[in-house]
């Protein structure tokens, strides 16, 4: 994959009388070229994208606006009341920043092995023949794998929540 954006254009007086007169438009360029590898794991090629555009302290500090996060998008410290006469609570920007958060949680997930953080223990495991011909996966007397399941899902479910935020509040994702 190859990106080239450039910065936005700036507007000068003459650019609307060069469109007017020869549909001459200033505009960002952009140039984005995909491989075909690029879509075998699209989803860990964009957050190799996303990730850094999420850590960017102008994102997260900029405070030009935020969106107004729903209530049962927030975790329990963050909800507050809103006051008469106002549109966002006492923790609107807070609440902003745990949301980015939760989004450059689920994406630097993709670049880590994080499953492995839950198994334990050592595989001993053998093939033995059956007596109709196949065969039959046995686990050896040494054999300590264990996975912790829950744990697994409470993260993978963190995961699947940081994407969902990024899909609902994408249209908030400027500075």
């Amino acid at each position: 994959m190859k990106v080239f954006i450039s910065g936005f254009p700036k507007d000068r007086w003459y650019h609307n009388w060069l469109f007017e007169k020869f549909g001459y438009r200033n505009a960002q360029k952009v140039y984005v070229k995909i491989d075909k590898y690029d879509t075998w794991n699209m989803d860990t090629t964009l957050a190799h994208i996303v990730v850094p555009m999420l850590k960017l302290k102008q994102l997260r500090d900029g405070k030009n606006g935020n969106p107004i996060v729903d209530m049962e998008d927030r975790p329990d410290h963050l909800i507050g009341t809103i006051p008469k006469g106002y549109d966002v609570d006492e923790f609107h920007f807070e609440a902003w920043d745990w949301i980015l958060g939760e989004m450059l949680f689920a994406f630097e997930s993709k670049h880590d092995d994080w499953e492995r953080q839950f198994q334990s223990g050592e595989h001993d495991i053998d093939w033995v023949p059956r007596e109709d011909g196949m065969s039959e996966l046995v686990n050896g007397p040494s054999h300590t794998f264990k996975v912790d399941v829950e744990g697994l899902k409470a993260y993978q479910k963190r995961i699947s929540n940081g994407f969902r935020l990024f899909g609902k509040y994408y249209e908030g994702l400027w500075d």
